[in-house]
Order: C-alpha cells, then structure tokens, then sequence
C-alpha cells in the first residue's frame, strides 16, 4: 500500500472522528436547549383533571387539554343538515355582505402596505448587502433599521399608528408596510450577496457609478427571487391585515374582535373560512404570475 494511500485513509479516519464528536457535541447542545424550552414553556407540566366521575387526577396538560381543543373547534362549527343546508348556510354566513367589505378592505391594506414594504425593503437591501454597500457604516445603519423594522410585530406597530393617526385602515397600512421592508430588505439583500459580481465589475471598468453598477448588474440577477419573496409577502400580509384590525387598524381584525367578544363561535369559523379561501385563492393566482414571469409555462 502507498504512502499516499496510508495518509489518506489516516486524514479520511481523523476526519470521521471530528464528524463524529461535532455531531455528538450539537446534537447534545440541541437537546439540552430543547429540555431547557420545554421546561420554560410547562410542556411537561402535569395538572389535575376532572374525571367522568367527579374524581381527580394527575394528567399531563397537554394530553389533558387536546380535548378540550376539540370541545372549542366544535362549537365554531354550526349544525348543518342535508334538508336545511341552504338556511344553515345563510344563518352561518348571515353577516356576508359586512364581511365581504371589510374583506376587501383587508386586501386593499395587505396590497398597499406590501407595495410600500417593497419599495423601502428594496431600495435599503442593495446597501445592506456586503458585497454591495458603499462603505460599512451605510452598511450598519441599513441593517439596523432593517433589523428593528422586522423585529417589532406588526400588532405593536398598530398600536403606535392607531395613537397617531385614530383609527382606520391608514394605521394598518403604515404597520404592516414597515415590518414588510424590514423582513424584504432582509431577504432581498441576502439575495444580492448570492449574484455574480462580474456584470458589476463590467459596468464599473465602463465608467458606471455605483448606481449604475446597481441599475444594471446587480437588479436584473435578483428579480426573480424578488418576485417569488414579494408574492409570498403578500400573501403573509392578507393574513396580517385580517389580525391587526383586531386593534382597530381596518379590516376583519374588527369582526374577529366582536366574535371572540360575544362568543359567537360560528362566527369565527366563518370568518376563518373566508380567509383560507381568500389566501388559497391569492396563492394560486402568485403562483400562475411567478410562473409567467419566469417562463415555466413557456416550458411546461
């Protein structure tokens, strides 16, 4: 056997042992941080229950509180039958037409804050892109304020806006619109530091400014998945804008409100329907537009 051999298989069995123990030391601290999480957040918690027969016992809460999951989801749902199902129906649905505005409202503040969210999101992820930013101080302001943007949620944002400007679809747009460009300008910048930076380097040798290095090496790489993070956003922020009108930022945030209020479980099941079909709906028509922009449907 040759020298090179022996060295191989001799670097190739070290190797292998320090895969060995990293995998054994992260899976360990992986553990540890699981059992510490689920510690913190009473997932082994045992509490006492109620039996059938009025005696006690010790359960562990999650197995004592699925059945009760059911118990809820079971009075969302309203007593349909085959004979009635068209009234069943209209008594499920009565409140249509005040849903569908607010409906369309909610789309309206998902649509116009997802436009806003991109602007800012796109114009800030260029400088807050290593291989792009102009110098390291535009880079750490650009992915501060990135990072605040997208670490406060969209409900204390709405709170701030619902303070300022009253009550209203203007304040849930604002909300929704800032924590959008934080999380954009964090995906469509990682998306920048991924192109290839020879068309950069081409304009530059031309005589192009940073701008134009951008404008014309850098935009045309990342459209694509600029596209597909948008689309996504969107349908992200149809499911926002239904929640934070429960502040009274606009839209079926309100009607979640009154439902939870009066206990109008059907109502709530209702207006979760809605949604899902309202978000399944955007999600095919996203998908249809990313394809036809990419050219999918050209090769399918």
């Amino acid at each position: 056997m040759s020298a090179a051999l022996l060295a191989f298989e001799r670097d190739y069995s070290v190797q292998r042992r320090r895969s060995r123990l990293t995998f054994l030391a992260v899976t360990g601290v992986m553990l540890a941080l699981f059992l510490l999480s689920a510690h913190a957040s009473n997932f082994f918690l045992v509490t006492q229950v109620t039996l059938a027969d009025g005696s006690r016992a010790e359960r562990w809460v999650i197995g004592a509180g699925l059945p009760r999951l059911g118990e809820y989801i079971s009075k969302t749902i309203p007593e349909l039958s085959w004979a009635t199902l068209g009234s069943d129906l209209a008594d499920w649905f009565g409140r249509w037409r005040i849903w569908a505005v607010l409906l369309l409202e909610t789309v309206l503040i998902a649509f116009m804050a997802t436009v806003l969210g991109v602007i800012g999101g796109f114009v800030l992820s260029f400088p807050a892109a290593r291989n792009l930013s102009p110098n390291r101080w535009v880079l750490w302001l650009s992915r501060r304020y990135l990072e605040i943007a997208r670490t406060v949620p969209e409900l204390v944002f709405a709170l701030i806006f619902v303070f300022c400007f009253g009550i209203g679809p203007l304040a849930g747009v604002l909300a929704i619109g800032l924590h959008t460009a934080g999380a954009l300008g964090k995906l469509y910048s990682e998306a920048n530091e991924n192109i290839d930076m020879r068309p950069l380097d081409g304009v530059k040798a031309a005589g192009g400014s940073w701008f134009d290095m951008i404008r014309y090496g850098a935009v045309p790489q990342v459209l694509p998945n600029v596209l597909s993070y948008t689309l996504l956003r969107f349908e992200i922020n149809v499911r926002a804008s239904s929640i934070i009108g429960y502040v009274g930022a606009g839209g079926l945030g309100q009607e979640f409100r009154t439902a939870m209020s009066y206990q109008e479980y059907t109502d709530l099941s209702a207006l979760f329907i809605i949604i899902l079909v309202t978000v399944t709906v955007i999600d095919r028509l996203s998908e249809m537009l990313r394809h036809r922009v990419i050219g999918l449907e050209a090769r399918a």
